[in-house]
Parts: structure tokens; C-alpha cells; sequence
């Protein structure tokens, strides 16, 4: 199962992991990539000569930026969608069976999709170290979008009255709404899709939102996950506990307690099975797994203690991801990530250069800090800002990483973002949903919260067993986009 896509966003990779497993049980907010439909074919990459650096007008520096087209709906004087890569390789089945297509078959769109610099096969430098990083920021990823709107209305020979809007989920969603924000006169307006726009280092949110979507089974589901959790870590105090967690869990490696690290990080495995889940509970894209059948395994006593069922939550996570064993070793994850080749799996499926997104802009850290007593302190944020600097070097301390996120939402507002003409779209499943605009803040950019449905359920082409709610968002979009494009 490939989590490829245009970057629906965010956390720190750090699961447990190989290269496989940072691409596959990441929980980065990553915006999956729908399946193309039987017979049809992705469309052609295409590339964009784009500046390097947007900030030095001396720097004449240039690189290839891929990027995708579909033409087939467009008739002369239609508008422009554009769906904004994010943390992830842009996957082009987005032109071909998503949700935007179908408001593109409507209001005859041309229709692009632009991969977002230092991720797929955008590549502006010869690879990722510490140096090279510099060019990434969301700050030239937005200027980017900028130059390519301005060369492909050249290219298209389009009109100056031609309205483009922006589509995009997660982080991408983020890049939607700050683009209209900052270029007004080149985007005319956008679809955020369960955009974190507050940047937040300590994210105990995530947690806390996890634990509330797993309530809606019922409150025995969170007791029986506690349980369990607070048994791991009685028995981790032992020789013969670690044994039985060893056993049990089908670890790839003894546990080290002397190790603290590495304990943390096989704490997060475990969590990240079930964080993993609720984000994309039934988001419409094939995950077959569900909330109801993780809740039905930790409440089936029959199965025995809450332990030996999260032992058995555990299994059917491995099986779906076809993992033979639980690697967390956190000395094996970070010199994975210290790879700066771009032929990388690490460096190609974002793990890398979203972590130093993470470190320089965001925090998005999601950690165990929360005062619901959930999952403990078993991922407390020390163990996510070391990252930082083991993977980036000295230089990245705690507090370039605080003011990073300071900086950010300076820059765009955070939660008080002024741009109009956006549309903020959330489920209340996503954890995510804790950091964006989920009540309306300017009048004309309205907020779509969706009870029930996850990470960004709304961009997905429709199904029949779709929530009434879902459906009735996705026919909102689309009207405001019809009432948009009457606007000037």
C-alpha cells in the first residue's frame, strides 16, 4: 500500500521503522493518494524552470519542477484548479478520480497539479544536507506556486480574468489558504482541507482527539487501551516483562530499557496503531481498517487480558502493512533519516525534509504531554525535539525550534488567518482538526466541519456509503465555488 500523494500533513515521521514503514504507518498527515480506476493512466510529468531563491533577486539559480496538466474538461474562458503538492510525492491520480475533478467536469477547469519543492522528483539541489535545506521553507514553496501561475497563464495564453483556485489537504491545505492570503491577484480562491494552520511544537492535541474518537465506541475501548498501556509499562521494569512485551509484540530487537530512546519510541509504535487509524478512519480510500474494529478487539474479553488484545491490535496493524516484526530502534530511525541522497526512500517519500519542516516552521509534535492520562508520558516532547538535532545538528536547540513556530504563525496568522475567499474543510474524527480554523474567523471564507469523518474525507470522489454530512459538504464546496467564480 503505497502513502504516496499530495501532502495531506504532518507529524514527525518517527514510527516505528524502516524506510518501508516511515512511508507506509506514517501519520505525517500525508495525504493519500486516490486509487486510479480500472484502465486509466496518470498523466504525463511535466516540468517548470523555477527560481531557487525567491528572497535573493541577485540569485539567478534555476531548477526543474515537476508538475502535472489535464486539459479534458477545459473549454476557453473556464477557471484553473490547481492542487498544491504537499509532504509527499504528487501523485497525478489526483487529475484523474478526486472529488476536484468532479467540480472541474462542472465548471469546465484546466487542471494542474504542482509538486511541491524537495519532495518526489522536485529536486532544487543536488541533495538534502543541512545546506542545501536552506531553500526549504513554505515561504519559497508559496512563491513558487506564485512564478508557476504567472508561466502558465503565458503558457495558456490565458486571460488576465481568469480565476484560478487553489486545492489542497493538510499541510497542502495550509499552502491553500496562506496562498490566497499572500497572492490575492493570482489566486482567486481555495479549498482547505484539514489545514493544521496553527503551528504548535508540543501537539498533546492529537492525543487528546485520538482518545475522544476512540470513545465514540464507547468509553471501555479508551479503559481497555489504558489498561494495556499502563501493563506495557509495569512489565518494560523487568527482565521477564520485557520478555512477554518481546514475544507478544513480535519485536525485531530485544528491548534495552538502559535505552531511553528506543523505549519511548516502542511506545509511540503502539499508540501509532491506533493513531493511525482514527486519522484516516474511513476516509473513502481503501483502508480497510476502522475504529469499530479496533474497538471490537479491545473490548472482546473472550480474547483475553487488554494486554494480550493490544497484542492482537498490534498484529492486525503488522499484517496490513505487511510487517514481519515492530522495529523502533531509534539509533536505526535517525541515521535513516540522516540519508541526504535524493534516492533515499527517506529522502524520496518526504521523511527527511518533512522532519526538517517540523524542526525549522512547525512542531506538529505529537506527543503524550496531555493531562487526559492517555498513553502516560510515554512520548513526552524531549524525545521529539532531540530528534532535531540528531538528525540536523547542534544548532537545531529547543528554542530555534519554538521560535520557529512563533515565526510561522506570525507570518500567516495562525488561527486567525484574514484571507477571503477560502473554504476550511474538517472532520471531527482527524486530530488534526485541533489546529485549524473550525469556526468561521472571516465572513467570507466559511469553515465546513463534517461530524464523523476524518483526514481530509472531503477530497476523495464520492461513494454511496458516504455520510449524509460528507455529501452535504462536498455539494457546499462546490457551490461556493460556483458563487466564487461570479465574483471579481
Amino acid at each position: 500500500m503505497a502513502w504516496q500523494g499530495v501532502g495531506c500533513l504532518l507529524l514527525l515521521v518517527l514510527v516505528s521503522c524502516g524506510t518501508d514503514a516511515l512511508r507506509k504507518r506514517s501519520k505525517l498527515g500525508l495525504l493519500r493518494a486516490p486509487p486510479l480506476p480500472n484502465g486509466a493512466s496518470d498523466p504525463p510529468d511535466v516540468y517548470f524552470t523555477q527560481v531557487l531563491d525567491h528572497s535573493n533577486p541577485t540569485n539567478n539559480q534555476t531548477w526543474q519542477q515537476r508538475y502535472q496538466v489535464v486539459t479534458d474538461y477545459y473549454t476557453d474562458g473556464g477557471p484553473v484548479f490547481i492542487m498544491l503538492g504537499g509532504e509527499g510525492p504528487a501523485d497525478g491520480s489526483w487529475l484523474v478520480d478526486s472529488n476536484m475533478v468532479n467540480y472541474a467536469k462542472q465548471y469546465n477547469a484546466l487542471m494542474f497539479q504542482l509538486e511541491h519543492r524537495y519532495y518526489g522528483n522536485s529536486h532544487p539541489t543536488n541533495d538534502t544536507s543541512v545546506d542545501n535545506l536552506v531553500y526549504l521553507t513554505s515561504e519559497q514553496a508559496l512563491a513558487d506556486i506564485a512564478y508557476f501561475v504567472a508561466g502558465m497563464n503565458v503558457q495558456y495564453n490565458l486571460t488576465s480574468d481568469t480565476k484560478w483556485i487553489a486545492f489542497g489537504g493538510s499541510y497542502s491545505g495550509n499552502l491553500a489558504a496562506w496562498v490566497r492570503l499572500k497572492y490575492p491577484h493570482l489566486i482567486h480562491a481555495a479549498m482547505s482541507a484539514s489545514g493544521p494552520v496553527l503551528a504548535k511544537v508540543d501537539f498533546f492535541e492529537y492525543m487528546d482527539v485520538v482518545k475522544t474518537s476512540l470513545g465514540t465506541c464507547g468509553q471501555s475501548c479508551v479503559k481497555a487501551i489504558r489498561m494495556a498501556d499502563r501493563k506495557i509499562n509495569q512489565l518494560l521494569k523487568n527482565k521477564s516483562g520485557q520478555k512477554t512485551i518481546e514475544s507478544l509484540f513480535s519485536l525485531c530487537d530485544p528491548i534495552d530499557t538502559t535505552n531511553q530512546n528506543d523505549v519511548w519510541n516502542l511506545l509511540m509504535s503502539f499508540a501509532d496503531n491506533f493513531a493511525i487509524i482514527v486519522q484516516y478512519n474511513k476516509d473513502n480510500n481503501g483502508l480497510t481498517i476502522t475504529i469499530d474494529d479496533l474497538c471490537e478487539i479491545m473490548t472482546n474479553t473472550t480474547m483475553g487480558s487488554p494486554l494480550v488484545r493490544y497484542a492482537a491490535v498490534n498484529k492486525l496493524l503488522m499484517d496490513l502493512f505487511e510487517e514481519t516484526c515492530v522495529s523502533y530502534k531509534y539509533d536505526a530511525m535517525i541515521e535513516q533519516l540522516k540519508e541526504t541522497a535524493w534516492s533515499s526512500q527517506a529522502v524520496y517519500f518526504g521523511a527527511r525534509t518533512w522532519t526538517y519542516q517540523t524542526c525549522t516552521e512547525f512542531g506538529y509534535y505529537q506527543t503524550s504531554e496531555t493531562k487526559q492520562e492517555f498513553f502516560s508520558k510515554d512520548f513526552p516532547i524531549k524525545f521529539f525535539l532531540q530528534q532535531c538535532s540528531d538528525i540536523f545538528g547542534d544548532k537545531f536547540t529547543d528554542e530555534e525550534i519554538y521560535d520557529g513556530a512563533i515565526r510561522s504563525n506570525a507570518i500567516y496568522g495562525g488561527k486567525d488567518l484574514q484571507a477571503t475567499r477560502v473554504v476550511y474543510v474538517h472532520g471531527t474524527i482527524d486530530p488534526w482538526h485541533a489546529l485549524g480554523v473550525t469556526s468561521t474567523v472571516v465572513p467570507e471564507s466559511p469553515v465546513i466541519l463534517i461530524n464523523g469523518t476524518a483526514h481530509c474525507a472531503n477530497m476523495y470522489t464520492p461513494r454511496s456509503s458516504d455520510l449524509p454530512a460528507l455529501t452535504a459538504a462536498r455539494k457546499q464546496v462546490g457551490e461556493l465555488i460556483g458563487q466564487w467564480l461570479q465574483e471579481n
